[in-house]
């Protein structure tokens, strides 16, 4: 029950809020009044909202404007509208179709994506938004990709997803909490710590273990872009850009060049036939500082076999489709170069020139050794199925598919599982971070010991094998 001065307040700012408003302020006020009873919190963060109390010269937002006129009562409250970012859009036109062509956007569809997704009870995964979901529910619900027979772009179910759902299609409040939507709030990076920590991207904790996060906590948690450090939306979102895309982006991957692929003909004459097959559905064009060599990319070729985008020929599967063009998970040259470049303008504003490019060379070279353990791990795996000592997965389209979680069961395909989403991150996000703690000793560290642990494992497995082959 609210204590008697909140009560006072909240019933003060309401008549302040009526006599300016006038007509649509009367309306609202009979919103206010019930649903003071109702959820007061609500009631109160609107009160003290920017949306409530606008500059001069611009009407207040009311809840008839993202709710809807039709519910009225205490009986028809499910004929109240729940705002979408369309809804936010209305006003917020720049926001809103700079949303729609970022990566937060494809959050939802991302996830589905993903095999793990699919084992966990529908209460986690789904309205509950207990677990992946209740951060991927920024993304748009309602996108058809391959699975749904769309080869290209991605298209759009005209709503039928979002009708399933009556919380969580607003995305914007993912953010902007709702009903305070303050624009401060959102440009805070404790805003970003609700989704990205943990374990496979714990970027808050890099963040705050790094030299950028402790000058933030010292300076008094500064929001604006005259810090003294940078904050995530600083570097993440310049000037506001709500795309907020990266170069190597999630996984720390990017799409093979045709160039690169075509070499490694001379690494694995075998394959020539497809890798040439290969190439042609491929870009063209060279990265910028990491044009790979020849055995980056065939680890990276592996990388992506194990994850089930290149089938046991290294050809391209629907996940590739689904995966790498539809949830843009990875870049091609022509991209990977330009959101590279503006990144390092960013940090030019603070940091030399040689010093940007000295630490984004290292981080890519992180990456680098990180990709060739990680192989060395997929193929000792591939082998042990090849030689019929470890079961392997249903012969499908995937030969590998190490997203799979819950199907994992035994110790050498969880450790390949945490090397892939835990260990293989924190290696290569720690690095662009610039968290050291975080890129050694729950990345790197750990990555290596799981390597050596799935060699070890896998002497002992073929020992044994032998011994009953006898």
């Amino acid at each position: 029950m609210l204590k008697r001065q909140s009560i006072l307040f909240i019933l003060g700012n309401i008549f302040l809020i009526s006599t300016a408003l006038a007509d649509k302020q009367a309306i609202n006020n009979t919103c206010v009044g019930c649903h003071i009873n109702i959820n007061p919190g609500i009631i109160k963060d609107f009160i003290d909202s920017p949306m409530a109390n606008p500059p001069e010269k611009v009407d207040a937002v009311v809840c008839a404007d993202c709710h809807g006129d039709k519910h009225s009562t205490a009986t028809d409250y499910q004929k109240a509208t729940m705002p979408t970012a369309e809804t936010c859009g209305e006003c917020h036109i720049k926001q809103f179709e700079q949303l729609r062509g970022g990566k937060h956007n494809l959050a939802w569809f991302g996830m589905k994506s993903q095999m793990a997704w699919h084992g966990q009870p529908m209460a986690i995964n789904q309205e509950g938004y207990q677990g992946c979901s209740g951060c991927h529910k920024i993304g748009q619900k309602g996108l058809i990709g391959i699975t749904q027979g769309v080869i290209e772009e991605l298209e759009y179910d005209e709503g039928h997803e979002m009708a399933q759902y009556h919380y969580g299609n607003a995305q914007c409040d993912a953010c902007h909490t709702r009903h305070s939507f303050r624009k401060s709030e959102a440009q805070d990076p404790r805003a970003c710590s609700n989704c990205h920590n943990g374990f496979e991207h714990p970027q808050w904790e890099m963040y705050m273990s790094s030299k950028h996060g402790i000058i933030w906590d010292i300076e008094g948690n500064k929001e604006t872009r005259h810090g003294r450090a940078p904050t995530c939306q600083y570097c993440h979102m310049p000037e506001g850009d709500h795309g907020v895309v990266t170069p190597w982006g999630f996984l720390g991957l990017r799409i093979p060049s045709k160039h690169n692929v075509l070499a490694l003909i001379n690494i694995e004459p075998s394959l020539e036939k497809s890798w040439k097959e290969l190439a042609t559905i491929l870009p063209e064009g060279k990265y910028i500082d990491v044009d790979d060599d020849p055995q980056w990319v065939f680890d990276r070729a592996l990388i992506l076999q194990a994850i089930g985008v290149l089938d046991e020929n290294f050809q391209a599967t629907e996940r590739f489709v689904e995966l790498i063009t539809q949830s843009k998970t990875a870049r091609g040259p022509e991209e990977f170069n330009e959101i590279r470049r503006n990144m390092k303008a960013i940090c030019n504003e603070c940091h030399a020139k040689s010093f940007v490019n000295e630490h984004f060379k290292t981080s890519d070279e992180i990456i680098k050794a990180a990709d060739h353990e990680f192989a060395k791990a997929i193929q000792t795996v591939q082998a042990l199925y090849r030689d019929g000592i470890l079961k392997a997965p249903v012969k499908g389209k995937y030969t590998l598919d190490i997203l799979q979680l819950y199907k994992a069961k035994n110790r050498v395909e969880q450790e390949l599982y945490l090397i892939m989403l835990k260990y293989r991150q924190r290696t290569f996000q720690g690095a662009f971070h610039a968290s050291n703690h975080y890129m050694h000793w729950y990345g790197w560290a750990p990555l290596k010991a799981a390597v050596n642990t799935i060699l070890e494992e896998a002497k002992k497995m073929r020992a044994v094998h032998a011994a009953k082959n006898k």
